[in-house]
């Protein structure tokens, strides 16, 4: 069959072979993800603490004739870094003058590390812009309740902390010069011991581990260094709100509590320990009346974390001792220099508990409610403290004979950061120093590493369980 002259099939639809084509499969690309902000507060920790050790190991930072193992450098770094201030070398004269700079920077690095986060060194000092995982690190460490104001924060903490430094340096080095020193002494006195007041370390430059007890009946310095003590304790964030509210009224309901508990933590640690070592020989009973009130005050405040001693801790009774153990425990302000479980959690704490007795519903004071999840990380934070410190006391026991008061006061003392001691440091034993080492470094970064890393783990819940009660008390 036909179609105007042509046949069926005469005509081929050609197509084109589609060339073979090749793919190549890459599996797809890993979003790195920023460290976890309390892994960078462990390594900052960690970084400043080797760095340490290895300069308090050289031959130039130890007195003539005198040697640093690695273990007393290690164990005076981890002490300067966590601004603990327990020793087992006498600081005066063990260590040379470059020696003493080395721990001046260490407590000065640690106490702003600690109180601006990790992320100063990042940001503020290399100048680059900042991202939101680094503003919420610093908001947490340092205390802002606004993101937006973290960045000013850092820079006031800074402020905040070289005003207090230089007015208590300036102060403490014209006490020094009218107490005979030379220029050049109470100018090094003034600024080393401002430093470890103001960052609640607790070292000192007097020499024979003596700390303070040749000054008990001087209150010209027992009171400049424990206003600095204080200022420390409380931190930025409370003296920033004080200053800029003026008012009781006005203040956030944080300061509130953290005064408060602060009013009642001093002048409760100032009464008993006069009462209890009023007549003691050994404390108290050796000054003047006026000087034994100084005293006591000036040991309540520095009990709960800066561990200067204006008294012989070794001589107090075992009562007075169980007194200090409790204020160690406790410590400071969230976001201050100071140690323990932080005097927020506390607050936090006694607030539930109140409420609970009044029946409310909710964790509440001064007309404001606390949200749930901050109660559950109070008691989070509480919980871990205690197995620690026990854990603490019984390994201690267990590495080194000795009384169990002695060993769980030194033990409480490292895990507070506080740096008190009854006189046992020197006589521990490697074991005994190692573990001190861990439990300042652990008491240093322990709560507040603990409260990041809740809060990094905290998401929404698609569904609630079912409620079902129990029988408690």
């Amino acid at each position: 069959m036909t179609l105007r002259g042509r046949r069926i099939g005469d005509r081929r639809l050609r197509v084109e072979r589609t060339r073979p084509q090749s793919y190549e499969v890459r599996p797809p690309k890993r979003v790195r993800r920023p460290p976890s902000p309390w892994i960078v507060l462990i390594v900052t920790f960690a970084m400043l603490t080797i760095v340490g050790t290895v300069l308090l190991a050289l031959p130039i930072a130890t007195e003539q004739g005198q040697r640093t193992g690695i273990l007393e450098a290690l164990f005076t770094a981890t002490s300067a870094v966590s601004t603990t201030g327990l020793v087992i070398a006498d600081t005066a004269s063990h260590w040379s003058s470059f020696g003493e700079l080395v721990i001046l920077l260490l407590i000065q690095l640690g106490g702003f590390a600690f109180m601006t986060g990790s992320t100063l060194f990042l940001f503020l000092l290399a100048g680059r812009r900042t991202s939101l995982s680094d503003r919420l690190r610093v908001q947490a460490a340092g205390g802002a309740t606004d993101l937006g104001s973290v960045l000013d924060l850092v820079r006031r903490v800074v402020a905040f902390t070289l005003i207090c430094e230089i007015l208590g340096a300036a102060v403490l080095t014209v006490v020094f010069a009218t107490r005979g020193e030379s220029a050049a002494t109470s100018v090094w006195w003034g600024v080393f011991h401002t430093v470890s007041a103001f960052n609640n370390a607790g070292f000192d430059l007097f020499g024979e581990l003596r700390s303070l007890t040749h000054l008990a009946d001087a209150p010209a310095v027992l009171v400049p260094l424990g206003a600095l003590i204080v200022l420390g304790g409380l931190g930025f964030a409370i003296v920033g709100d004080v200053i800029a509210k003026r008012r009781w009224v006005r203040l956030s309901l944080e300061s509130k509590l953290v005064l408060l508990g602060t009013a009642v933590l001093l002048l409760g640690g100032a009464v008993a320990t006069a009462a209890l070592e009023w007549a003691n020989p050994a404390t108290l009973g050796r000054l003047e009346p006026l000087d034994r009130l100084v005293n006591a005050a000036f040991h309540s405040v520095s009990l709960r974390s800066a561990g200067f001693d204006s008294v012989a801790i070794g001589g107090l009774f075992d009562e007075t001792l169980v007194v200090g153990i409790v204020l160690m425990f406790i410590g400071g302000a969230s976001g201050s220099t100071a140690g323990g479980i932080k005097l927020n959690t506390l607050a936090v704490l006694v607030v539930a508990s109140m409420s609970a007795v009044r029946g409310d519903p909710s964790a509440s004071a001064f007309g404001r409610r606390l949200p749930h999840v901050v109660v559950y990380r109070s008691v989070a934070i509480l919980l871990v403290a205690l197995t620690g410190a026990i854990g603490l006391a019984l390994a201690l026991r267990l590495a080194v004979p000795g009384d169990l008061l002695d060993l769980t006061f030194e033990g409480i003392s490292a895990l507070g950061t506080v740096g008190v001691s009854t006189g046992i440091t020197t006589g521990l034993g490697p074991a005994g120093q190692v573990l001190l080492v861990v439990a300042m470094f652990v008491g240093r970064l322990g709560p507040l590493a603990l409260v990041l890393a809740l809060a990094a783990r905290t998401r929404p819940v698609a569904h609630r369980p079912a409620v079902e009660t129990i029988r408690i008390g």
